[in-house]
């Protein structure tokens, strides 16, 4: 029967939606007449050229899948050109999701399902789909100038080369331009609608919730109702296709992972605005203002994004005109009392190190957030790399250690920027918070937390009623047990004191020359830095049976990868233990009794043994190290081969 438009999508039996093409169009309603093939897990990859809405697409479909209560793993790959040369290898972007009835812990090794636009999505993608994989081409774009371009000789879809493959050959373009038909778009704007008809088509597939997909569009487009329309006209095409065609025998559901979730509220989330979410939390809890200095660079440039759009909770935000001045700006919002916070990348990071030598000096509280990326210099700005290691603990002039923490998953990047800002306020100190490209742009499911489960990080400042009347204020007078010095507002009566890069007398703060001043004030940092390994959790190990004589030690985000490793030689019958820093400086207490107990470390990077640098040194353990550095995560896969020739080692 026809629907109207306010009922186009509705639950028939099975939970197969029946869809409204529009108010005219007959539309199914019912149960879809083909068979239901069940699945546990599934990896798509998506790609095409950068400007075809390859990340919208998959967006879309994460949100989709979040919806349905799978758990879910992304991991976006977009070129570092705003808008490559169309049609070329370098300017693919993908978007691969790996989704399950379980709970999973990397976007998968490789795709089940290749959807490729464009020959060059195709050429570049391919070598990653195992054999019997599916692969859904769109053949519009298989032209010889198309093919000519990427460096195929003959087309791929007629020469046998993909007959390891199950090759669904559909005309994505010209169908969409054809299901527009009627709508007031020119041609080239009816064909930027084949991601939404992709999307439909997937969404048919593999049986995913549609209608907030379809209110997102409203949302997006609402100045322009014309696109609306035909996004939607375009997306439900795609679903149409799907249920109708003789090219897809069966659709398939993952059900939902029920029992991986401890019972909350959830949200699909990505690194970056998790980091974010928990830069406010911690400004709410501790009753600060949140100021970022920050300038935008690549991966880090959402965060900054993200926080303007909260100056309802007190967040200011303050695009500098470059690095130097936005650090310079959130160091002063400490002097000033509130949450100075900074974001950048490892470039970022170079021109900043002077400034965060002062905050050492200054001992002021101050989150340093490295969203890493590949290096050196400009690098791979939209790959991810965890090289900046050694920067963070090493890359300022004199003895000015720092605190270091870093976030294992995207979710966990809300936790560590708790973290950072618990050790900042509590030890009055600059810390900085590691994470990376893969964290930033990648999501999963995030429990929400309750407020009360929060840490409570209220700051005392330093009152005029301190100091008896005649009695200095004394700016370096410490805690006895934090080492932290004082804070006082500026302008507090009785209370003024200055601040500048020289050296301070202990206690009162006046600038000394004196050695035995320096070298007492260079061990007291030092003494606060370490100190803090007392107010973190022994590092534990998960070896089940505790039987293993191999010890894996990660930090940062190969913790997936690491993990879902670890379970496989498990499954075949391997035993190995598997260990997760989250503070790299100072290291938490009895890592070193841990490391001691497994006759071999194994330490998977990616850099060149940043992390099994430090171990070696402090602990003198011939660490092992496992490293790759090309702008990609670890697979599982080949992390369990690494571990289990150490394990028969």
């Amino acid at each position: 029967m026809g629907l109207t438009r306010s009922e186009a999508f509705v639950t028939g039996q099975a939970g197969v939606l029946a869809v409204a093409v529009t108010e005219d169009e007959v539309a199914t309603d019912g149960a879809s007449t083909k068979p239901v093939e069940k699945l546990r897990r599934v990896v798509i990859r998506i790609a095409g050229d950068s400007g075809d809405g390859m990340q919208l697409t998959g967006d879309r479909f994460t949100q989709e899948t979040a919806i349905h209560g799978n758990d879910l793993s992304t991991l976006p790959d977009f070129p570092a050109e705003i808008r490559a040369p169309a049609g070329t290898l370098p300017g693919v972007s993908a978007f691969q999701l790996h989704f399950a009835d379980h709970d999973i812990l990397t976007p998968g090794d490789a795709p089940d399902v290749l959807v490729a636009m464009n020959p060059a999505a195709l050429k570049t993608n391919l070598g990653a789909v195992p054999r019997g994989g599916t692969v859904i081409v769109n053949t519009d774009e298989f032209t010889g100038r198309a093919l000519k371009k990427v460096g195929y000789e003959q087309n791929p879809l007629e020469d046998g080369s993909l007959d390891g493959y199950r090759v669904h050959p559909i005309a994505l373009t010209s169908q969409t331009v054809k299901a527009l038909d009627g709508h007031p778009l020119s041609r080239k704007e009816a064909e930027r609608a084949k991601n939404m008809y992709a999307l439909g088509l997937l969404s048919w597939l593999y049986h995913r919730p549609v209608e907030q997909t379809l209110r997102f569009l409203e949302q997006k487009f609402a100045k322009r109702p014309d696109i609306v329309a035909a996004n939607r006209a375009a997306f439900q095409a795609g679903w149409n296709f799907g249920e109708t065609t003789e090219e897809f025998a069966v659709s398939y559901e993952v059900a939902p992972a029920t029992s991986a979730f401890p019972a909350g509220t959830y949200r699909n989330i990505s690194g970056n605005p998790a980091l974010a979410y928990g830069l406010i939390a911690a400004s709410r809890r501790s009753g600060l203002g949140l100021f970022l200095g920050s300038y935008p660079i690549t991966p880090a440039s959402d965060i900054l994004h993200e926080l303007a759009k909260h100056k309802a909770f007190g967040v200011r935000t303050f695009q500098a005109e470059d690095e130097i001045a936005a650090i310079g700006a959130a160091l002063g919002a400490s002097y000033g009392g509130a949450l100075g916070v900074t974001t950048t990348s490892g470039p970022g990071v170079a021109l900043k190190s002077e400034a965060i030598g002062l905050a050492v000096s200054l001992e002021l509280p101050l989150i340093i957030c490295d969203i890493q990326r590949g290096g050196p210099s400009t690098g791979l700005p939209t790959k991810t790399e965890q090289a900046d290691l050694l920067q963070a603990m090493f890359g300022r002039n004199g003895e000015s250690p720092v605190p270091i923490v870093a976030p294992r998953s995207p979710a966990d990047c809300f936790d560590a920027a708790m973290e950072a800002a618990r050790i900042a306020l509590t030890y009055r100190t600059p810390v900085f918070l590691l994470s990376d490209g893969y964290l930033a742009n990648g999501s999963e499911p995030w429990r929400i937390p309750e407020v009360e489960e929060l840490p409570a990080l209220r700051v005392r400042f330093a009152q005029t009623d301190d100091y008896p009347a005649g009695q200095p204020y004394l700016p370096y007078q410490r805690d006895p047990e934090t080492l932290a010095r004082t804070w006082a507002v500026p302008g507090t009566q009785g209370l003024e004191h200055r601040i500048g890069g020289l050296e301070k007398a202990d206690v009162t703060g006046e600038i000394s020359y004196d050695p035995a001043n320096h070298d007492h004030m260079v061990r007291i940092r030092a003494a606060k830095v370490a100190g803090i390994a007392k107010s973190i959790p022994p590092l534990e190990a998960d070896d089940p049976g505790g039987s293993a004589r191999l010890l894996v030690l990660g930090w940062g985000s190969t913790y997936g990868p690491v993990q879902a490793a670890c379970r496989l030689v498990r499954g075949r019958g391997g035993a190995v233990a598997h260990a997760h820093l989250r503070h790299l400086n100072p290291f938490p207490p009895g890592l070193g009794e841990l490391l001691k107990r497994y006759d071999r470390v194994l330490i998977p990077e990616m850099n060149l043994g940043q992390l099994s640098l430090l171990i070696r040194a402090r602990y003198l353990v011939d660490a092992v190290g496992y490293n790759q550095v090309r702008g990609l995560p670890f697979t599982s896969t080949e992390l369990a081969d690494a571990i289990e020739e150490q394990v028969h080692a």
